[in-house]
């Protein structure tokens, strides 16, 4: 196939979904795809016959979910529209408000529906600020109890996300027990919680059973539902941007440019200033990958090749799958990668292309 695209593996996406699989199992929490990170429905199949069905951040998310993989839908956002609320309800199992005041708007017309609340617990994993959810004054929730007591009786579940790319499961357990302390008497009036994404717990040495044991005892001793919404967990290393050399020059170093782009394709190295992952990287030659763009610091990154890169040579630009493929665009009108599926029994089918017209269509 013709480059770029992205190849999602169904042999490298299933170890994901059987350790999910044993963890609903073993602990009895359930697990919601987060869209936000991954939403290529194409292997949604697959991925629902592991998990427990969707979560959104929007509109567009909570319907496609509800469209695209079967069981629960949970609806989250930021905020709600007064033009959305309909469809929202509509689409749904459950509905999560981010504070008590939408909460309130929309307490009415919501009635009937199973109700969540958002809260920021006030402590994370995560050392960016531009992700913090607990950074200060945070909007990502409801952080006093005080604030929550009035409300409680309208909702029977929250939803706590704190995690991010958390491989520590000491960590997480300290913060787990920081919420317990501080919104335990909250959390033993609601019947499900959801204590979001950003566990990495698929990764290499996880103490996976540790993880059910703790949410277990926590389901138990609060009589609650738990629910975990991966997203980088259910699809880590899964997926790969292919891409080709289209020409290469020397400027004090060795430089290749490639028929992509971090700024339209892999957006998140960019805004979180971080390299590309090329395997195995090792050799003698060490290159530079730039991005075609007319962005200066459009670069993948440096890595080593058993020998010098000539135009035409294929590289593979490894985990592009997590919030990568939600978020390409058209930059430059750089042709958006295809994405094609690497089926259990090795043989590879394109999914989706996209041409002239998409990039058009896209404008107005």
């Amino acid at each position: 196939m013709q480059t770029p695209y992205y190849l999602i593996d169904k042999s490298r996406l299933l170890p994901n979904m059987e350790k999910i699989a044993h963890l609903r199992e073993v602990s009895g929490a359930r697990a919601l795809l987060a869209l936000k990170c991954f939403a290529t429905w194409s292997v949604f199949d697959m991925m629902s016959d592991y998990m427990d069905g969707t979560t959104s951040s929007s509109l567009f998310e909570v319907k496609l979910g509800r469209e695209k993989f079967p069981g629960e839908t949970h609806a989250y956002s930021v905020a709600w529209a007064d033009h959305e609320i309909a469809e929202v309800l509509a689409n749904s199992d459950k509905v999560i408000f981010n504070t008590a005041g939408q909460l309130a708007r929309f307490e009415e017309v919501s009635r009937g529906h199973v109700r969540g609340l958002r809260v920021n617990p006030g402590v994370s994993t995560s050392s960016f600020d531009l992700a913090d959810p607990a950074r200060p004054f945070s909007r990502l929730g409801e952080h006093d109890p005080r604030d929550i007591e009035p409300v409680a009786d309208l909702v029977s579940g929250f939803m706590f996300h704190n995690n991010c790319e958390n491989a520590d499961f000491d960590r997480f357990d300290q913060m787990l027990g920081h919420i317990e302390q501080r919104f335990g008497a909250l959390i033993k009036r609601m019947s499900w919680i959801s204590l979001g994404g950003g566990i990495h717990f698929t990764g290499a040495g996880y103490p996976l059973d540790r993880l059910a044991e703790r949410l277990k005892r926590f389901a138990g001793e609060h009589e609650v539902q738990v629910y975990l919404e991966p997203g980088e967990a259910a699809i880590t290393n899964s997926t790969t941007l292919e891409v080709t050399v289209l020409d290469t020059l020397f400027n004090g170093k060795n430089l290749a440019i490639v028929d992509s782009s971090i700024e339209a394709h892999m957006l998140d190295l960019l805004i979180y200033r971080e390299s590309a992952r090329v395997l195995p990287n090792e050799g003698p030659e060490e290159w530079m990958i730039c991005g075609k763009s007319c962005l200066a610091g459009d670069i993948f990154g440096e890595f080593r090749f058993p020998q010098a890169l000539r135009p035409g040579d294929r590289l593979s630009i490894q985990d592009a799958a997590g919030y990568t493929m939600v978020k390409k665009n058209w930059f430059n009108g750089v042709k958006m990668p295809a994405i094609a599926i690497r089926e259990l029994d090795g043989s590879v089918r394109l999914v989706r292309d996209f041409t002239y017209h998409d990039f058009a269509a896209a404008l107005s």
